[in-house]
This record gives C-alpha cells, sequence and structure tokens, in this order.
C-alpha cells in the first residue's frame, strides 16, 4: 500500500511541473487566454519571412503580433492584420516595416513612430509600409554588377 501512495505523489508531482512548464511557456512565447488589443492593417508587397504569430516591435519592444496574411488577388500584394496591445497608441503618420533579426535571424514587424498628435484608431489602415529586403535578391544584384567598383 505504501508504494500506491508513493507513486501516487510522484505522479502528482510530475503532472504539477508539466502544467507549470506549460504556463510558464504560453506565458514566454506571449500566447495568453486574452485577446485584448486593436486590429490594424496594412498592405504589403513582399512579407517574406513574416507568418501568423510573428512579433510586432516599437522601439525593440514586443507590441503586438500578426493576426492575420492574406493575399490581394486583385493587387497581388499581402494584407496583413497586426493586433496591438492596449494602451499603446501608434501616431497616424507612423511607417510599419519588415525587419530582420540580423543576418541568420528571423523577421519581424517594426514598427516606426511618427510625430502625429493623432492616433490611429481600431481598424485603421498603415499606409506607408516597406516590404522584406530578400538577401539573396541583393547578393545576386551585388554578383550581376560585376562585384562593386574597380
Amino acid at each position: 500500500m505504501a508504494e500506491n501512495t508513493t507513486e501516487v505523489l510522484v505522479g502528482g508531482a510530475v503532472l504539477a511541473v508539466a502544467v507549470g512548464f506549460a504556463f510558464y511557456a504560453a506565458q514566454a512565447t506571449g500566447l495568453s487566454a486574452s485577446n485584448s488589443g486593436y486590429p490594424l492593417t496594412a498592405s504589403f508587397r513582399s512579407l517574406e519571412g513574416v507568418s501568423v504569430g510573428t512579433d510586432v516591435r516599437l522601439a525593440g519592444v514586443k507590441v503586438g503580433t500578426v493576426t492575420d496574411v492574406a493575399l490581394n488577388a486583385d493587387t497581388y500584394r499581402a494584407e496583413t492584420t497586426v493586433a496591438i496591445r492596449d494602451g499603446i497608441r501608434i501616431p497616424d503618420d507612423s511607417a510599419i516595416v519588415i525587419s530582420s533579426e540580423g543576418l541568420l535571424g528571423g523577421n519581424f514587424v517594426e514598427i516606426s513612430p511618427g510625430g502625429s498628435p493623432f492616433y490611429y484608431a481600431e481598424g485603421d489602415e498603415i499606409l506607408d509600409t516597406q516590404g522584406a529586403v530578400s538577401l539573396i535578391s541583393l547578393l545576386m544584384k551585388y554578383v550581376g554588377s560585376g562585384g562593386g567598383a574597380e
């Protein structure tokens, strides 16, 4: 009987640790039960390396996530929806850019704030966009041009 009690206690401890780890992982990755925030939309020429769940950052701080990506069949542009945390106000002359974390790092969406005294409201579209720059395209242009100045 003592062996069964020990097994139940150890199993309970393992289960508690697993639940705690899952909770920590959800918090660390930005997953949460609440969907607080407001949506903004933007249209990009190239959304390479960005998908649903990608971070949206302002001054290097995560302020939201990409919540939807779709191709506009008429303009052939990537229509994107981002959710910005409540309490973060974005000036209405801000730009939204696809940035890279480094040479081998992933891409993220960066907001470059403007200086306007007016702010985007829920559902507004950010018009000043800059798509992803392909490293392969840049290398091909460099190689194709003869490698620089002679």
